[in-house]
């Protein structure tokens, strides 16, 4: 079937047509009346005439028709085009939108992907220091393992050297025990050389010719000592004062280093001082005690002790 737009083509054709014929009429009422010949000489009759006026007419309707469509589809392509135009300006704004949004969503990405390298910089550093912490912990705990078999051994050596060393004191002690008073203390030994054993005169630190054989029968025995110190210190009795004392006991203790050092015994590992009337073993001013207090001390200790840490030797 014709759409509606083809019957109205078709009607306005035929309105066309009557009009054209109503005014043919009107403008010329005899045209009917006028024979054809007259009208177009050298011609068919006047139904030929008719013919030709209809298709005339016809063209025109149809040319009226066509320049209708065409303007109403003209008119219909420029609003398709005005809504295309829209479309594209509203697809160019999608698209900037879109581009936006691409450019943001790359630099997110590129600062994720950065992001990734530090934590991944990051991750082998504390990789690697946790490779060197474990390697420097292995080596302490290798060390650590090393330095406590030395200590056991150091521990071990020092127990020996200890035993040894005791064993050396004990002989030592039995030996000088025969000359003279010898007691052990933390140190080493202590051998006091009281009235019996050594007398000086009044006031005199010269060591008298009997004492001699004492003193030597001790440098016998201390000759033979290898690793210790010998100290040889002097004590007065409480008569006089203590510079004065003082000053006597010193030169006392330096009498009898000095016979040691005659008899033997190296002078590099024998020392004196004298302490005067101080630390007097016994209290009293009696004769028997000032006796007792008067005397001469000698002291064996380990040479690794220094003499300025030392104590007197009868404390």
């Amino acid at each position: 079937m014709p759409g509606p737009e083809c019957v109205n083509h078709a009607a306005i054709a035929k309105r066309g047509v009557k009009c054209i014929r109503k005014v043919d009429l009107m403008n010329s009422p005899n045209a009917i009346l006028t024979p054809a010949g007259d009208q177009f000489p050298g011609k068919p009759g006047s139904s030929a005439a008719r013919t030709f006026l209809l298709w005339v007419v016809v063209g025109l309707a149809f040319v009226v028709i066509a320049a209708f469509y065409f303007l109403r589809r003209l008119n219909r392509l420029e609003l398709q085009v005005a809504g295309l135009g829209k479309q594209a300006e509203q697809t160019n704004q999608s698209l900037r939108q879109i581009a936006e949004k691409s450019d943001v969503a790359l630099r997110h990405a590129s600062q994720a992907e950065a992001n990734a390298q530090q934590a991944a910089q990051l991750r082998d550093q504390a990789e690697t220091a946790k490779a060197k912490s474990e390697e420097e912990a292995a080596v302490a705990k290798q060390q650590a393992q090393v330095a406590r078999n030395d200590a056991t051994l150091a521990q071990q050596k020092a127990e020996e050297y200890r035993k040894q060393r005791e064993e050396e004191l004990n002989r030592l002690q039995t030996a000088l025990s025969q000359i003279a008073d010898t007691r052990r203390t933390a140190m080493g030994l202590i051998m006091t050389l009281g009235s019996k054993s050594i007398r000086f005169d009044f006031d005199k630190s010269d060591v008298r010719p009997e004492n001699r054989e004492v003193l030597s029968r001790i440098a016998g025995v201390l000759i033979a000592l290898k690793g210790y110190s010998i100290y040889v210190y002097g004590y007065t009795d409480d008569i006089g004062t203590q510079e004065y004392n003082l000053k006597l006991s010193q030169r006392r203790a330096e009498a009898v280093r000095d016979y040691l050092v005659q008899a033997g015994l190296d002078p590099n590992i024998i020392s004196s001082k004298g302490f005067g009337k101080s630390d007097p073993r016994v209290r009293g001013d009696g004769p028997d005690a000032r006796a007792i207090n008067r005397r001469v001390e000698i002291g064996i200790v380990d040479s690794r002790l220094r003499f300025d840490e030392l104590p007197p030797l009868g404390k």
